[in-house]
Order: C-alpha cells, then sequence, then structure tokens
C-alpha cells in the first residue's frame, strides 16, 4: 500500500517537475528570440506558476473559489507580463497599463463565484462588473482617450459615481432576495 503511494506521489511530482521545466524551457527561448531580459521572462514565469499553483489547489479542494479568485489574477497577470517582456506590449505604454489590475480583478471574480454557486450569481457578478467598468474607465483616462482629465471628471461627475453605488447596492439587493427566495423553496 505504501509502495503504491510513493508510486502516485513520485508520479505526480515528475509529471509536475516535467511541465515547469517545459514551460519554463519554453519561456527562455522564447525570451532569447525576443532580446528580452531573463528577469523580466522568470518574473512572468513565476507569477503565471502561481497561478497554476493556485488553480491546483482550487481544483482539490472543493468550493474553495478564493483560490480560484487568486489563480485566474495570477494567470493574468503572468501572461501579461510575458506579452510586455516579449515586448508585444511595448514598454513605453507599460506604465500606462497599471489599470488592468482592476479589471483583472473582475474578470477573476467570475470563475470564483461560478466555482463557489455552480451559475453566475448578483453577488460575483456586481462587483465583478463594477471592476471591470472601473478598469476601463482608468484606462481611459490613463492613454488619455478621454478629452478631460480624471481630476475634472471626479469634480464635474461625482454625482453618478454616487448613482452607481445605489445600482450596485440594489442589484445586490435582489441577488439576496432571490438566493434567498430559492432556498425557502
Amino acid at each position: 500500500m505504501a509502495s503504491m503511494f510513493s508510486r502516485r506521489i513520485a508520479a505526480w511530482l515528475s509529471f509536475f517537475i516535467g511541465l515547469l521545466l517545459m514551460f519554463l524551457g519554453s519561456a527562455f527561448l522564447l525570451g532569447s528570440l525576443a532580446g528580452t531580459s531573463k528577469f523580466s521572462v522568470l518574473l512572468a514565469f513565476l507569477v503565471v506558476i502561481a497561478g497554476i499553483l493556485l488553480a491546483m489547489f482550487a481544483i482539490k479542494m472543493n468550493k474553495s473559489s478564493i483560490y480560484l479568485f487568486f489563480a485566474a489574477f495570477f494567470l493574468m497577470a503572468g501572461f501579461f507580463l510575458f506579452l510586455s517582456a516579449l515586448n508585444v506590449i511595448p514598454r513605453d505604454i507599460f506604465y500606462k497599463t497599471w489599470p488592468l489590475i482592476s479589471v483583472f480583478s473582475g474578470l477573476a471574480l467570475v470563475p470564483a463565484g461560478w466555482r463557489r454557486y455552480g451559475t453566475f450569481r448578483s453577488r460575483f457578478m456586481a462587483p465583478a462588473l463594477v471592476f471591470v467598468i472601473l478598469g476601463c474607465a482608468l484606462l481611459a483616462f490613463s492613454f488619455d482617450i478621454v478629452g478631460f482629465s480624471f481630476k475634472q471628471f471626479i469634480l464635474n461627475w461625482w454625482p453618478l459615481l454616487i448613482a452607481f453605488a445605489g445600482l450596485l447596492l440594489v442589484l445586490i439587493s435582489l441577488g439576496a432576495r432571490n438566493s434567498a427566495g430559492d432556498q425557502d423553496r
């Protein structure tokens, strides 16, 4: 029994190490072809590996949506860093893309909510939508797509932010009522 258990662990470990080596070799090969620094490729690789490990924890642990949230976030951030390391995303605009953190957070809430409830619930979808919209709006200001500054937007349109906060609370309230009604049946 113990030898079968140790064989399974050895097989799983060799499979995992093999995948790591394949991915790391491919990352460094692409990095060397693009003439990038090894540190930026290694950083992107480590972030992707953290996402893969968290995804494995999310799959192994039943209903652990927090691991899936961080797994999705780290995978998106790692691939973004990898594209930046390969100069697919030019370095001169890299510093302007900081609002993608909000977009990645919103997109990572979607599989986390699905994993937890098995369906789309407003408890996860409403904040996910808010994070994505906020990130896209901040990207528009970061890339100077709009003709006015973020400060000017806040000074003129602050009541709209209050209205959006109210809309978010109404959506969460309706979702809580619907889920409470489903549990009563």
